[in-house]
């Protein structure tokens, strides 16, 4: 497949390096700042995007860049018909949104909290430590993860994901807390903390805690391979689904649609 990638960072060098070993070319790079970009575009200038993806001839597109620009970037890709897979995390509370826009357009975009495979079979361990632990009024629970300083948002899409999950088993966890507590937590709220510092590729965990122990879960990144990895897989994955017609064009889909 020919792709395109929209955002040339650390994170899209990687996803360049997995995406031709997997067979692939890429096309067109593109970013804000990038000195090896092969398009330089401004800040938030989604039509330049547009532009620069339709006439590198791509097949497919991802885009891995930053909060500030990825709703620009979406709202002008999805036109052009292609397959998007969108690594940018921050815009969670614009999925019915792009869907909407998605459906007038006629565009397919695919996103996810997390693109790792592993992250991904964390979140079904997490659900089902859940569902379990939730039975017992002893244990409280609360989540905690730590990224690079570098990351633009706080808490991580990951982070919101697997608060997500917990909250399908505690119902009575019904609003999620990321600032500091100044006064003692609501028995409702689910703590959900946040660190960044240096160069950490990612570390998650979940606390299930009682008076007499504490079950801890912890994924931990080992680089952003994995991430990088998946990315290029949900593409080709996406790009499949649409041409046997296991899923229909003019959407939003998220990980659990797509495997």
């Amino acid at each position: 497949m020919k792709i395109a990638l929209v955002g040339y960072g650390k994170m899209g060098h990687m996803i360049e390096q997995c995406a031709k070993r997997a067979g692939h070319e890429v096309v067109v790079t593109i970013d804000v700042a990038a000195e090896d970009a092969q398009v330089k575009v401004a800040q938030g200038d989604g039509e330049a995007v547009a532009r620069a993806v339709k006439s590198s001839g791509a097949e497919g597109v991802i885009e891995f860049t930053h909060p500030v620009a990825v709703m620009n970037n979406i709202k002008a890709l999805l036109p052009l018909g292609l397959p998007l897979v969108v690594g940018t995390t921050g815009w969670n509370d614009k999925h019915d949104e792009i869907r909407e826009f998605a459906k007038k357009v006629g565009g397919t975009i695919m996103t996810a909290g997390n693109f790792s495979i592993g992250v991904n079979m964390f979140y079904k361990i997490v659900e089902e430590a859940a569902k379990i632990m939730s039975e017992y009024d002893d244990y409280d629970v609360a989540t905690w993860e730590m990224h690079h300083n570098q990351k633009a948002d706080s808490p991580s899409g990951t982070a919101l994901e697997i608060a997500r999950r917990v909250q399908l088993a505690y119902k009575n966890k019904n609003e999620i807390v990321t600032d500091a507590f100044h006064e003692r937590p609501a028995v409702n709220q689910l703590h959900v903390s946040s660190t960044r510092c240096g160069n950490v590729p990612g570390t998650h965990k979940v606390f299930f805690d009682g008076t007499a122990d504490t079950i801890e879960l912890t994924h931990t990144a080992r680089s952003r391979e994995g991430f990088a990895v998946g990315t290029v897989k949900s593409l080709e994955k996406l790009d499949s689904a649409l041409k046997t017609g296991k899923l229909a064009k003019g959407n939003l889909y998220l990980w659990d649609d797509l495997y």
